[in-house]
């Protein structure tokens, strides 16, 4: 693909803005009596039909039951799950308003935007973790790549290197993909798309060879046999497609695993924070919750909610230093 014809992917793709966010906003502690007293609103912070948006659908349906009030999707996609985030924290704290949290938006974003005006850990309260999953690479049929070998094959023979989309900039597929380029000694043209939904249709359509992606989202597509798997981002093959080699076994020291949780303003009410915590607890005790999240790829993995804290705060350790050595930066 040429530079230009690239740029005019990227244009259509989305790519967001850098942005500064809006001043914090001051708010008193919110919440604890008579909750919830009103509709739920779950903050997406991309697009719809990708692995975060699943994630929220499946668990949005059980906690209205188990509320009694209805849990509305709203998604808000752009600049790396930043967007939705922002809109998420300067809401009120009466747990009418959450976010489904991810790694992209709470231990990459902080490292890649240098504009960001958010604080992980103080300007959020970590509720509930909800599940995990590898990423995976896909690649279009009739791209001619099959193996992590004829990968980087191609990409090295090609004058301007690879191109492979991701659900959006400062996604952990986004580090990936750098990570990848490192490895090959080589830039990997990073592609990003507001969601992993239209990325995979750019794939599909051929818009686009390849794209890193959470495996929830490329499951159906995987079973349907419309996209091909390249190799899995888990240190073992996966129970739902064993025939997919990791990108270990196949030379490739690169591993990737995403996680999606319940958080929400800071200044949560504890009580609010409590029966919140232990309804997704219920929820994800479910056999049939369980078993669904298994179908899209992924693990139930519920928490307490002072260890959903801790475990943010050891991801951005963990994914800081990645970000700062692959050079990702927005500005």
């Amino acid at each position: 693909m040429s530079k230009i014809a690239r740029r005019g992917l990227i244009a259509r793709a989305g790519l967001a803005v850098p942005f500064l966010a809006a001043p914090l906003l001051a708010r008193a502690q919110g919440g604890a009596p008579g909750f919830p007293n009103g509709p739920i609103r779950l903050i997406v912070p991309f697009a719809p039909g990708g692995s975060t948006d699943l994630v929220a659908r499946l668990i949005a349906t059980p906690l209205a039951e188990r509320l009694g009030v209805a849990v509305t999707i709203d998604n808000r996609a752009g600049a790396g799950a930043t967007v939705g985030s922002i809109a998420a924290m300067q809401a009120n704290p009466d747990g009418q308003t959450l976010l489904m949290s991810n790694i992209a938006s709470q231990a990459i974003a902080p490292f890649l935007y240098p504009g960001l005006r958010y604080d992980v850990m103080r300007d959020f309260t970590h509720i509930a973790m909800v599940t995990t999953n590898p990423s995976v690479f896909v690649a279009n049929k009739d791209c001619g790549i099959r193996t992590m070998a004829d990968l980087a094959r191609i990409h090295r023979a090609s004058a301007e290197g690879l191109d492979m989309a991701s659900s959006g900039v400062g996604s952990s597929n986004h580090m990936l993909i750098v990570m990848l380029g490192q490895l090959l000694g080589k830039t990997v043209n990073h592609i990003p798309f507001r969601g992993a939904g239209p990325a995979m249709t750019a794939v599909i359509a051929g818009q686009v060879p390849m794209m890193s992606d959470s495996l929830p989202s490329s499951a159906a597509y995987l079973r349907q046999g419309v996209v091909n798997a390249i190799g899995m981002a888990s240190p073992e093959r996966h129970p739902l497609f064993p025939d997919v080699p990791t990108l270990r076994e196949q030379g490739f020291d690169l591993a990737s695993t995403s996680w999606f949780g319940l958080s929400g303003p800071a200044g949560m009410h504890a009580a609010v924070v409590e029966r919140l915590n232990r309804e997704v607890g219920v929820i994800l005790s479910n056999p049939d919750v369980q078993l669904r999240f298994r179908e899209l790829g992924g693990t139930a993995q519920a928490m307490q909610a002072s260890e959903f804290q801790e475990f943010v705060r050891r991801e951005m350790e963990k994914w800081g230093p990645v970000v700062r050595a692959s050079g990702a930066r927005v500005e």
